[in-house]
Order: C-alpha cells, then sequence, then structure tokens
C-alpha cells in the first residue's frame, strides 16, 4: 500500500478514475462570513462542468481556491492528483484560466502580451501557435495594437488566445461570452466546444448564460449561499426541478422556490 498522503497515490488514482479535479468538504471563511461551506464536486477528463448560481453564491472564492489564490478554511482541493496547497506550481503549468472581469497589461501590445504568457508556460514554437490563436479568435488585425486599446470583447478574446496558449488539460472560464455580441459568441462558443473535444480537455465553466451552459456542459454543479444546490447533467436537472430550461432552475434556485410559488398563483389566478 502507498504510505499516507502519498501523492504518488493521488496520482495512480486520479490516473485510474481518469479524475482531474476533486473539491471535498470545501469551506472558506472570511472573519464570520462563511463564503463556501461544505462544498463537493467533481471534474473527469474530457468534461465540461459548468459552475453556476447568482452572484455571491460562492463561485468566486471556488475558483480562487482552485487557482491557490486563497487558502481554504478547510476541506481538500486535488488536481491531477495532487494538493493544491502544496503543488501549485506543477498543477498551474497544466492549467489555464480566463474571465471576462479581469485585463492583461494595458501597456503592452497584444502580442507582447502573449509573447509574455507564452514564455512563462514555456510555449514551444510561441509565435505560430500565438497566430494561429490570434486568427482563430479573429483579432488577428490587432496585434500590434495597444491591450488598453481593445474593446470588453476584444479584450474577453485576447484573454481566450491567452488561456489556450499551454493547451492546458484543465482549463477554467469565468463568463467566456459576457462581453461578446451574440454573432461572436456564437463563434466564440462553437470554437470553445471544438478545441475541448480535439484535445480532451477539461473544463470548469461559469457562466450567467444558461443557452450557453445547456449547449456546452456534460453536468452542472448549482451554488447558492456557498453550498452546492443540485448537481447533474442539464437533464437531470430540469427533471429533477420540473422546468424547462436552466434559466428557469437558475431563477428558482436564486429566489429560493419563489419561482414555484409564483408559477402556483398564475395558475390559481388563471
Amino acid at each position: 500500500m502507498f504510505p499516507h498522503n502519498s501523492n504518488l497515490a493521488y496520482v495512480i488514482l486520479a490516473f485510474m478514475s481518469e479524475l482531474v479535479l476533486e473539491i471535498k468538504n470545501l469551506r472558506k471563511e472570511y472573519g464570520a462570513k462563511v463564503a463556501v461551506q461544505d462544498v463537493s464536486f467533481h471534474a473527469n477528463r474530457g468534461e465540461v462542468v459548468g459552475l453556476l448560481g447568482p452572484n455571491g453564491a460562492g463561485k468566486t472564492t471556488t475558483i480562487q481556491t482552485l487557482l491557490g489564490l486563497v487558502l481554504p478554511t478547510s476541506g481538500t482541493v486535488n488536481i491531477f492528483g495532487m494538493p493544491i496547497a502544496t503543488e501549485r506550481i506543477k498543477i498551474l503549468q497544466r492549467c489555464n484560466f480566463s474571465s471576462a472581469y479581469i485585463w492583461l497589461p494595458e501597456n503592452l501590445k497584444v502580442r507582447e502580451n502573449l509573447n509574455v504568457f507564452a514564455a512563462l508556460y514555456q510555449v514551444k514554437k510561441a509565435k505560430e501557435k500565438i497566430n494561429e490563436l490570434l486568427e482563430m479568435f479573429e483579432i488577428s488585425q490587432f496585434a500590434n495594437t495597444l491591450t488598453g486599446k481593445l474593446s470588453s470583447g476584444e479584450s474577453t478574446r485576447l484573454n481566450l488566445c491567452k488561456a489556450l496558449l499551454n493547451d492546458p488539460e484543465l482549463l477554467m472560464l469565468d463568463e467566456p461570452t459576457a462581453s461578446l455580441d451574440p454573432d461572436i459568441a456564437d463563434k466564440v462558443r462553437k470554437l470553445i466546444v471544438k478545441i475541448q473535444k480535439e484535445k480532451n480537455m477539461t473544463v470548469l465553466y461559469t457562466s450567467h448564460n444558461m443557452k450557453d451552459v445547456q449547449e456546452i456542459c456534460n453536468r452542472v454543479v448549482f451554488m447558492q449561499h456557498g453550498k452546492v444546490h443540485a448537481e447533474g447533467s442539464p437533464k437531470q436537472i430540469l427533471a429533477q426541478f420540473k422546468q424547462k430550461s436552466l434559466e428557469d432552475v437558475f431563477i428558482r434556485i436564486a429566489r429560493g422556490g419563489d419561482l414555484i410559488e409564483e408559477e402556483e398563483k398564475a395558475g390559481e389566478e388563471a
């Protein structure tokens, strides 16, 4: 048997089960405030998992914990079979992250920003990879533009280019289509699905756009008040809550069941 807490044991178990991400009983306190309490979920290799919930549900704190930016009060986070608490650098070399609300250094040109991150991730044939991603996300024309001059939608696409530079095994996306117009959002959504399937990439996908979620996620985890409120495939969630769309489920969870009461009242009035 492997020694208790052996990293090798974690790695072998993760490989056998194709488990990429595992969170167990995660709790994070900020003084008297509990941001996340007893959260547990997992993601397998090649799976797209939606992490959903209203503002303040605990999603951001959970992602920050996965990135090693905050330390949990209790609980464990294992990625690739390794604990993020002690193996953060090894883990993050194989991950990447993009958020519509985080901007890259504005005083650098688009290509300069990508060159910096390519160097940090030791990307081979970086120039070719950067050109490929810029063309893929239709922002090649901005390669020599100062990042601070980009629109919010262009900046979002640049962040996605950055996030895919190292062909991550685990990609964490926070509202990747939030600032995009419907046409570009559709293209980006299809690109993410295409790349995810080609690379058999595991994706943790946070969004308030339930169309995105229903279209690309294999499984969803709904959070509210720092807890996991529901988990399953989109079809399972719709059946569980007896709703026609994930948007209706979202509203019901956010309102703590008010949606049912409203429907019952509407039925009585009719």
